[in-house]
């Protein structure tokens, strides 16, 4: 009797396992999407009406989940609202328009700061020398399910798309670089995409890193040759801000960023 309880607890639990996220899918995604929210979409972000209609629908639906899933902070006094989450949801699911892929599995909490707040941990310089003490920064994204942002910036980069800096779009991008529990410049890619991404960053990472050096002028930001993961975070903001200018000057890289977001900002600009 016990042996045939202890299966039926298992059963239970292997049933509830598979079908309560497809459940939970569908009950977060029942109602349409609410017009107050639209209308905050349509207002901060900049590519929303330039999307294919499949793509708005696909960044609606993305955006109830993120919300449905992620718990929000607001830090020194900032009082939450719709116009802060939806506004984060929407730029951070931009990076996961047309992928086969989660909605930030790893991230559980989202601090909000009103402006650029102190961080006590050393950082490091792109030229590698390391700085102590207290540090303004407008994002941070940790590996154990945590993101920081300053919404001053978040709204400054929703409102500029071009000029290649956007924390929001920096931030999640570090978090889809560490879902694979490493991150150091390589999202989880096709197995057989490793070789080509591999040869292509690192030689762009090191001309980015050239360039600082003998300081010559490049379409991406300096803080891109600090390390593989800040350029890799670097080089999505210029993707998706400065599309044209990448592909000119850097085909190879455009080439590589397109294979993992799956969009031609090109098209939205």
């Amino acid at each position: 009797m016990t042996a045939i309880l202890t299966l039926l607890i298992i059963a239970s639990v292997i049933v509830v396992a598979i079908y309560f996220p497809a459940w939970r899918r569908q009950f977060i995604l029942r109602k349409p999407f609410p017009a107050e929210w639209l209308a905050i979409v349509k207002n901060r972000i900049s590519f929303y009406e330039k999307l294919s209609t499949d793509e708005q629908s696909q960044l609606q639906e993305m955006i109830r989940l993120f919300l449905a899933g992620k718990k929000f902070y607001g830090c020194n006094g900032l009082q939450l609202n719709d116009d802060i989450r939806v506004t984060i949801a929407a730029e951070a699911c931009l990076l996961l328009l047309n992928r086969n892929t989660g909605i930030y599995p790893r991230l559980k909490h989202i601090l909000v700061y009103p402006d650029a707040f102190q961080a006590n941990h050393p950082s490091y310089n792109p030229d590698g020398t390391v700085v102590q003490g207290s540090q303004g920064l407008l994002g941070e994204s940790w590996h154990h399910g945590k993101i920081i942002l300053s919404w001053d910036d978040v709204r400054h980069g929703a409102a500029n798309i071009h000029d290649g800096h956007n924390v929001t779009l920096h931030e999640f991008s570090h978090q889809l670089d560490s879902e694979d529990g490493i991150s150091d410049g390589t999202p989880i890619l096709p197995k057989n995409a490793y070789q080509s991404w591999a040869k292509v960053l690192s030689h762009e990472y090191q001309e980015l890193q050239d360039d600082m050096h003998n300081h010559h002028r490049s379409v991406m930001d300096y803080y891109g040759a600090t390390n593989p993961a800040e350029f890799f975070a670097v080089a999505t903001e210029t993707f998706f801000e400065k599309p044209a200018q990448l592909q000119k000057k850097h085909p190879e890289l455009f080439a590589e960023l397109q294979k993992v977001y799956r969009v031609n900002p090109i098209d939205w600009q």
